[in-house]
């Protein structure tokens, strides 16, 4: 629920208002409060637990496509990784946890749901913005999203609606961050 200060109540109320400004309804957001999954930069989550929670909820939302982080998770933010790990092996050949879940192939076919994980690029790359377009188009990639100038600005007023994150380096990401222009990623 975001709680790592303590605001997980003003943080359940911002994304709701965020994903608002989005055209998201407050009835298609679901905020998982659960002991084992705090929100604490410093603790992996449990993949199993997380695992379970996504594909309950694919199946209970007919969802077709999860959108997820890298193994880097875009910041380094160790709960990101732990949501990448749940999704996707560590080691070539070997299953990830929602595999060894549900048997991945037979989750994509029998469900028809896939997985893209969102690039994680080094710091140069991510504080170019939208310079980064000609080298993000260049690279290899499953999709790419490069987002208009009102897109880009609906993406900065939904990030505002979170408050009690905006610190100093979130203003400087918003105004620099290749991520509020443009996304690539790469297909499970």
């Amino acid at each position: 629920s975001g709680n790592y200060y303590n605001q997980g109540e003003i943080r359940k109320k911002e994304l709701e208002q965020s994903c608002f400004l989005l055209g998201i309804p407050a009835s298609d957001v679901t905020v998982v409060d659960h002991r084992d999954l705090p929100d604490n930069p410093a603790v992996e989550w449990d993949t199993q637990l997380l695992a379970a929670f996504v594909l309950k909820h694919i199946e209970a939302n007919n969802i077709n496509l999860v959108v997820t982080f890298d193994a880097r998770g875009v910041s380094g933010h160790v709960n990101h990784i732990s949501l990448y790990t749940a999704l996707r092996p560590d080691e070539p050949g070997e299953m990830g946890t929602l595999q060894q879940y549900c048997c991945f192939e037979i989750f994509i076919l029998c469900l028809g749901c896939y997985v893209l994980v969102l690039e994680s690029v080094n710091l140069l790359r991510k504080y170019i913005s939208v310079l980064d377009v000609p080298v993000s188009c260049l690279l290899p990639r499953d999709a790419l999203f490069i987002l208009t100038e009102e897109e880009s600005e609906q993406a900065r007023r939904a990030m505002r609606c979170h408050h009690s994150q905006l610190l100093w380096f979130r203003h400087i990401y918003m105004l620099f961050s290749r991520y509020m222009v443009i996304n690539s990623l790469h297909l499970l």
